[in-house]
């Protein structure tokens, strides 16, 4: 009888685990798909950017102004503007955000109305489309903020009360404010409390704790956030229509008060604008290639830069 009984439950609990393995099997194969799946679309879009654009791309495509209507010559305008936007942008992005940063994490309290209302607007500006920052750039810095500064000291003569690189840098940092102070702020949630403990019980104040302990131990990660900040303002082009960018420049920007032109906004204007679509295809593609590697220069940056750091750490 108890041998019945025995035999009864091995084979349920047999039967059971033949169940569980079954399902996980199933589990690591739809993941495995899906990973597949995202590797086959990125290298079939690099694949045909890299085969369309190959025939174009070239150091004097690169080193080159736009000809015979944009239809000919190469991006050397874009590529300066995108750089300066860039810089310009981290500038002032990454100091206001790592600050923020540091505040929620390590002087505002856990139950910290203020700290609420901070993450309840960088949460919301995460979610707010791309093109109301540029509206809200037009708005605010230029006709507010520009327009003011001309009636105050250019007597009302129009010079920073319209579209410039400043503009379009400063509405590309609140664009990506978000970005870095998330972040900047689990970057440095991984250092342990202990340590933090330790700095202080040895008679450090609270700010030289951050200076010396926290910040060379999540400095990576910072950087990493940072560049990932970068990347995204690189390729966006929204925020700027509106507040800085060109549709065509026969000279550099040589002040922060100048337009400029810009990559991003580049590729879309030889896809919509231009008087031959078809003839500018490989222009296209070319600079999308361009600001392609671009963007994946920066990351390859970070990735370089946070190993270093985490060797010189151990």
């Amino acid at each position: 009888m108890n041998t019945a009984i025995n035999e009864t439950e091995n084979r349920f609990f047999l039967n059971k685990k033949k169940g569980v393995d079954v399902k996980g099997k199933f589990i690591i194969g739809i993941t495995q798909v899906a990973v597949l799946l995202i590797i086959t679309v990125l290298f079939i879009i690099l694949g045909i950017i890299i085969y369309e654009g190959r025939g174009k791309f070239s150091w004097e495509f690169i080193s080159s102004f736009p000809t015979n209507g944009m239809t000919e010559g190469g991006i050397f305008p874009a590529l300066i503007g995108t750089f300066i936007l860039v810089i310009v942008m981290s500038i002032a992005a990454v100091p206001f955000g790592t600050i923020t940063a540091i505040y929620l994490t390590e002087y505002a309290k856990e139950n910290s109305k203020i700290a609420a209302a901070v993450r309840f607007s960088i949460r919301t500006l995460a979610v707010v489309p791309s093109i109301i920052f540029g509206l809200f750039g037009l708005g605010f810095f230029i006709q507010f903020v520009g327009g003011g500064i001309d009636k105050t000291f250019n007597a009302g003569q129009l010079h920073w009360g319209q579209p410039n690189i400043l503009w379009a840098s400063l509405t590309m940092a609140l664009l990506t404010l978000p970005v870095i102070i998330v972040s900047v702020e689990e970057a440095l949630k991984t250092i342990p409390r202990e340590l933090r403990e330790a700095s202080l019980a040895l008679g450090a104040t609270k700010w030289q704790t951050i200076k010396n302990v926290v910040l060379p131990g999540s400095i990576s990660g910072i950087m990493t956030g940072t560049i990932l900040a970068v990347s995204r303002g690189a390729g966006e082009v929204a925020p700027i229509l509106f507040t800085g960018a060109a549709y065509y420049l026969a000279t550099l920007p040589e002040s922060l008060s100048d337009q400029f032109m810009n990559l991003g906004y580049h590729i879309y204007i030889m896809s919509t604008q231009s008087s031959d679509v078809e003839k500018t295809m490989p222009i296209q593609f070319a600079t999308t290639l361009v600001l392609l590697i671009l963007t994946l220069s920066l990351n390859l940056v970070a990735v370089i830069i946070r190993s270093r750091i985490r060797r010189r750490a151990k």
